[in-house]
């Protein structure tokens, strides 16, 4: 690959990740601790997130325990959970948080489903602008001491990493609606 677009093979494959980062965060059934990443509780005076400040393990497949390192973190934990769009009512017996996932609703895979759709089109679209960036990039070394000939290279380089990473996108796509469906 040449040089010149590797820092755009790098901005694709950041815009992957944060794909792959949301997927984790939407649920499907089954108790997954990624649902509380996106949380984060005041631990004095500091936003931190839930796993900092307590031990998350998934002891059922429906079901996260939550076990904060100190008792008074229970309500806060609690109260981030609540407050969230997790949309699961946690319950607490003074030391342990236990969030129980119910079995998601014909509708609610659907809708699952157009949401996980939705946002790898968002990605593609955010992978067809660094190509347009790279594409304006290259035009604007014509200026220099660069052939047409080169800059149409790196052009057609720049689309072949756009269809790789599309074709990610389309994949990861697939395979989380695949997941969500799955009863």
């Amino acid at each position: 690959m040449d040089a010149r677009l590797e820092p755009f093979d790098t901005k694709m494959q950041k815009s992957l990740n944060n794909l792959d980062e949301e997927y984790g965060t939407i649920r499907a059934g089954r108790a997954n601790p990624h649902v509380l990443d996106r949380l984060k509780v005041d631990y004095y005076g500091t936003p931190s997130p839930i796993q900092s400040v307590a031990n998350v393990n998934v002891p059922e497949p429906r079901m996260l325990q939550i076990q904060p390192w100190e008792p008074s973190m229970v309500k806060v934990i609690e109260k981030a959970i609540l407050t969230s769009d997790i949309g699961i009512n946690p319950t607490n017996d003074g030391k342990v948080i236990r969030l129980v996932f119910p079995e998601l609703t014909e509708e609610r895979r659907k809708e699952l489903a157009k949401e996980i759709k939705k946002k790898g089109e968002n990605t593609k679209v955010a992978i067809r602008n660094i190509r347009r960036e790279a594409n304006d990039t290259f035009k604007k070394l014509s200026k220099g001491d660069v052939s047409e000939d080169e800059i149409k290279g790196l052009e057609e380089e720049a689309q072949k990493l756009t269809d790789k990473y599309i074709a990610k996108i389309d994949k990861a796509v697939e395979e989380k609606s695949k997941e969500i469906l799955t009863v």
